[in-house]
């Protein structure tokens, strides 16, 4: 089957008005109003593999049942880029002021949307330098529970196998040898740096009760896809789901001002976190 461009077979307005409408149903992404270069960028490789000749076509098989094509289409859509370290200051945050306020307690993290999982293996990195460098004042121990929508994301977050490219973002070159084996032309998360995280399916639409009460929540980057609807559902159920006084960590450009009052804001050197007020 020849490649086509989906744009070049002229989207039109109703199925463009669907595909946002589903894509904002299914996944709470809010897809901007001139944004087909995104869809046809994005969908063309899955179109072209499951001969699918129009944007209506998709919608009609997807909203018929096909439960794997729905799954392929939202993974496509979603943007997962990520990398180790990721904005240093949260990271800073959780070393410099919240892990000594865990000295000899457990410690339970949720790292939301958390892609191919840099930044679940990250939080563990830096409470195992914290345990290294402060072991009477470390954690007794840490969970790190990493949630995603992506199933491809994360197939390749438990894998914990990257690439040069990856492995050059973020990484000193001490860490690299102290977290990671190397195996042929990929580089592995050690297994005593797996065991304290798991990963889950979920959406943030979904219920959060199954994955318990927390302590600290990471939430980066997120929120902005969303409607302001969603994101007050999402911060106000985070807020149910974290412990009192638990810490909520969001985006440079993120905040809870006008989406709930259930959080206090403090402002440290490393950055800005929010703290829930009940």
């Amino acid at each position: 089957m020849e490649s086509k461009s989906l744009v070049s077979q002229a989207i039109s307005s109703e199925e463009y008005h669907r595909f946002r409408q589903f894509l904002e149903r299914s996944a709470g992404i809010v897809l901007g109003g001139n944004k087909q270069y995104l869809v046809d960028t994005r969908l063309g490789h899955v179109m072209e593999e499951e001969r699918i000749g129009s944007l209506g076509e998709l919608l009609s098989r997807v909203e018929g049942g096909s439960s794997g094509l729905r799954e392929r289409v939202i993974d496509a859509m979603t943007t997962n880029e990520t990398l180790w370290f990721r904005d240093s200051k949260p990271y800073q945050l959780l070393e410099q002021v919240i892990l000594p306020e865990f000295a000899r307690r457990p410690l339970r993290i949720w790292s939301a949307a958390c892609s191919s999982g840099q930044e679940p293996y990250s939080i563990n990195f830096v409470v195992e330098e914290f345990r290294e460098r402060h072991p009477a004042a470390a954690p007794v121990r840490t969970e790190v529970v990493a949630t995603d929508l992506s199933p491809s994301m994360l197939s390749m977050a438990r894998a914990a196998a990257y690439d040069a490219i990856s492995m050059a973002r973020g990484l000193t070159e001490q860490q690299k040898q102290r977290f990671f084996s190397r195996k042929g032309e990929r580089w592995v998360v050690k297994p005593e740096y797996r065991r304290a995280v798991t990963f889950r399916k979920l959406n943030l639409q979904d219920n959060y009760a199954p994955l318990g009460r927390f302590d600290v929540i990471f939430c980066r980057n997120v929120l902005i896809y969303f409607s302001a609807e969603l994101k007050r559902d999402i911060l106000d159920r985070m807020a149910d789901t974290l412990r009192p006084g638990g810490y909520l960590i969001l985006g440079s450009s993120e905040s809870v001002n006008g989406y709930s009052n259930r959080y206090r804001t403090e402002r440290h050197a490393q950055g800005v976190v929010f703290r829930t007020t009940d």
